[in-house]
């Protein structure tokens, strides 16, 4: 049968990605998750886990058909999240820490989703967003399905997710991160910026 357990998990992966539900075929997966877990490389446990919270967060009248979640499949996908953190990550958090945006640097939640830089506390965090994150459309840089998946997911748990695009970063000057930063946190969640930055930081400036 050419639709191995590699492709039921992809086929898994992507309905979740794209929030479509379709009933059976959910039914029919979590079913044979168990026997599947064995056949399955990491990538393919990544996306099965991925799969699963997207049921346990997005589709709760399932629940009680999900089975559970192994550690293999939980260690797969974080394990994928261990890639060294770039240097416009690391401009990000110096940014915000200068700002006086206390925070964790490559957090990950008790869930497995990963956030560079988090504060834990009032459930923000900041998404330093490089090329690897969008897709071109028409010419225009979009942020691809996987990002928009994992931040629907977050968002879901109670996070609010401040996404701070490279394109837009680059653009600018340090003392105009700094402003850029303060508007962006403000714009996402006015109660849990520091009332200093909204009084003190410059607007951000016009994009072309």
């Amino acid at each position: 049968d050419e639709f191995d357990s590699q492709n039921l998990a992809n086929t898994a992966w992507a309905f979740a990605c794209a929030g479509c539900v379709a009933r059976d075929l959910f039914v029919g997966i979590l079913d044979r998750i168990v026997d599947l877990i064995p056949t399955l490389d990491d990538i393919a446990l990544s996306q099965l886990y991925q799969f699963v919270l997207f049921v346990r967060i997005e589709q709760s009248q399932l629940c009680s058909l999900e089975p559970r979640m192994e550690d293999s499949q939980r260690d797969a996908f974080v394990h994928g999240l261990t890639a060294e953190p770039s240097r416009f990550q690391r401009d990000v958090s110096a940014t915000l820490e200068c700002m006086g945006w206390a925070h964790e640097f490559e957090y990950v939640t008790q869930e497995g989703l990963s956030l560079d830089m988090a504060q834990t506390a009032s459930k923000i965090g900041v998404e330093a967003d490089g090329p690897s994150h969008f897709v071109r459309d028409a010419g225009t840089a979009v942020e691809n399905g996987a990002t928009r998946f994992k931040s629907r997911l977050l968002e879901s748990l109670g996070w609010v997710v401040v996404h701070v695009p490279y394109f837009e970063w680059d653009r600018l000057s340090e003392t105009e991160r700094r402003g850029y930063l303060g508007s962006k946190l403000a714009e996402r969640h006015h109660s849990h910026v520091m009332p200093e930055l909204r009084e003190t930081e410059p607007d951000s400036p016009e994009l072309a």
